[in-house]
This record gives structure tokens, C-alpha cells and sequence, in this order.
């Protein structure tokens, strides 16, 4: 090992190269077969380190996005929910609704594939450099139990101010208590206009009252939400039974309309 390549490996690892390091060998071997200009070594090299940054960067963002699952809307079998309008999806997922804060909703019975369609979405805005934050009401519900313990709803609600795309998952499962309920209309105020929500539900919008256990803040939270979203309504059968359906052993029942 020469001198000059032992500075060079110093060089890299004080400049934490790492991706450099590691293929200065089989770069400089191929350079010398190719007869590469010491511009073009050069390049091939930061290629590949501005390469490897871009993919560390993607896997720590999607990591602190905290999603249940990996899937994008390639993974999305459009023909088993026909009421979903396919352009409206793709057009969402070009994220222009991210430039002005505005809202997604999606309602429908379980199953459908809204969290499938919002886990998507969120890992294309993550791919395209956004921070995303994922969490399910049930979750939250659990993590305001204990903020309210240890007096840190404040520092709860700064927290999910700050990513570009928050994506709640579940609302209306569980009814909402009154600190819950506060906090929802809090966050919803905060990031209005400034942060994009995804929200997911089984109830319609008629049906947030009884959640929230207040018809006022429940109309309060909708409005915010919805003045300006897109609201994707799902009737179909359950996305997870599809195949048992097709088969032609299981039919599931006519699913109420959502609004």
C-alpha cells in the first residue's frame, strides 16, 4: 500500500466518504481498463457516494415515518374496488396537494384499502424528500393517556405539526374522550393550510359526532379538514378477502354508503 493511497483512504474517512472508500478499488481498476479521464473517475466516484447518501436518506425517512407496512400504489389491485377512480389516485400522488397543505380523507368499511392507499401515498412523498409521520388513532389515543400523565400534550402537538404529511390511520374505531378530542381540533388548527393530513375511516362525516363525542368540535375539526381535501369514498368488499371471493366462498355484505 503506497503513501499516497493510504493519505487518500484518510482523506476519505475524516470527509466520511464512506461509499467512496469502499469502491475506490473497483472503480480504479475499471477506470484504468476504460481509460478513464481523471474527471471521469472523479464523477463515477461521487456518483456512487451521492448515490449511496440519497438511498441512507430514503431509509432513514421512511424508518421515522414509523408505517405498518411497505406497499405503493403499484401494489394496489384497482380492479377488485371499481368505485375507486383511478386518475383521481394517480393524480394525488403526484403530491401537488402538499404544495398548499391540503387534505386527504378516506372513507370506507374496513378492508376497502385505505390504509393501503394512505401508506402509499406516504411513501411517495417520502421517496420525493418529504418527512411523514404515520400513526393510528388507537396509538395516538394510547400516547395522549400518557402525555396527560406526564404533562407533555404540548410537546405531543409540536411533534405532529412538524412533518409535511401526517397520516392518521382508524379514525372511528375507538370514540373519542374530551382531551382527545381537544387535541384532534388543536392539530387539525395548527397544520391547516400548512401541513397536509391523510386521514382514514370507516364512519362518514355524519357519523364523527358520536366519535368525537361532541357534535360542535366534530363539525369544527370537519370543517378545517374538508375545506381544503380531496374525499375519496371506497364501496367495495374487503380488499383482504378478495381472493376467497373470487373463489366464491365468501360474500361479504352490502356496505353502508359513506358521505
Amino acid at each position: 500500500m503506497s503513501l499516497a493511497y493510504e493519505r487518500v483512504l484518510g482523506h476519505l474517512e475524516r470527509l466520511k466518504l464512506k461509499r467512496v472508500s469502499e469502491l475506490l478499488d473497483p472503480i480504479s481498476e475499471q477506470a484504468t481498463k476504460d481509460s478513464l479521464s481523471y474527471l471521469d473517475f472523479l464523477d463515477r466516484l461521487l456518483e456512487a457516494e451521492a448515490s449511496s447518501r440519497a438511498e441512507r436518506r430514503l431509509l432513514a425517512k421512511t424508518r421515522l415515518a414509523h408505517f405498518p407496512f411497505h406497499k405503493t400504489l403499484a401494489d394496489f389491485d384497482f380492479s377488485f374496488q371499481p368505485s375507486i377512480d383511478r386518475k383521481q389516485i394517480q393524480e394525488l400522488a403526484t403530491l401537488r396537494f402538499l404544495a398548499h397543505g391540503e387534505n386527504v380523507i378516506f372513507l370506507g368499511p374496513p378492508g376497502v384499502g385505505k390504509t393501503h392507499l394512505a401508506v402509499a401515498l406516504g411513501m411517495e412523498a417520502v421517496a420525493q424528500g418529504h418527512n411523514v409521520y404515520f400513526i393510528t388513532i388507537p396509538e395516538l389515543l394510547d400516547e395522549l393517556t400518557r402525555d396527560v400523565q406526564e404533562n407533555r400534550l404540548s410537546e405531543r402537538l409540536t411533534k405532529l405539526r412538524v412533518p409535511t404529511l401526517l397520516v392518521l390511520d382508524e379514525m372511528g374505531y375507538l370514540p373519542l374522550e374530551q382531551v382527545a378530542t381537544s387535541f384532534l381540533f388543536q392539530l387539525v388548527s395548527k397544520r391547516y393550510t400548512k401541513g397536509s393530513i391523510i386521514v382514514t375511516s370507516n364512519k362518514s362525516y355524519a357519523e364523527w359526532g358520536s366519535v368525537f363525542g361532541d357534535e360542535v368540535a366534530a363539525a369544527a375539526v370537519i370543517d378545517r379538514l374538508l375545506h381544503y381535501s380531496t374525499t375519496v369514498n371506497i364501496r367495495g368488499d374487503s380488499y383482504r378477502l378478495k381472493d376467497k371471493k373470487r373463489a366464491g366462498v365468501f360474500t361479504m355484505p352490502a356496505a353502508k354508503p359513506t358521505a
